[in-house]
């Protein structure tokens, strides 16, 4: 990604490249991490992380104040990205 993004921004973009290049629905964090930082990614690891996790899961508690529900995690450790 060239032009300045947001983290969920190049995460979409990241678990979607995962997932076509996968043939499957579902991804882990480290995928996530690993494809990120080899591709340039300026942000933290710990940032990618929560937004996973966190910020960006439709199935967990709600601890911050702007949530989005783009994945949810199917097992331990393994999400998939709903209304690709």
């Amino acid at each position: 990604m060239n032009k300045k993004t947001t983290c969920r921004d190049e995460l979409l973009y990241t678990i979607k490249q995962i997932i076509n290049n996968k043939g499957v629905n579902e991804f882990t964090v480290k995928e996530v991490v690993d494809y990120m930082k080899s591709h340039g990614s300026t942000y933290k690891e710990s940032t990618i992380r929560t937004h996973i996790t966190s910020r960006c899961c439709i199935n967990v508690p709600n601890n911050h104040e702007t949530v989005y529900d783009d994945y949810e995690r199917i097992d331990k450790g393994i999400y998939r990205i709903i209304n690709m």
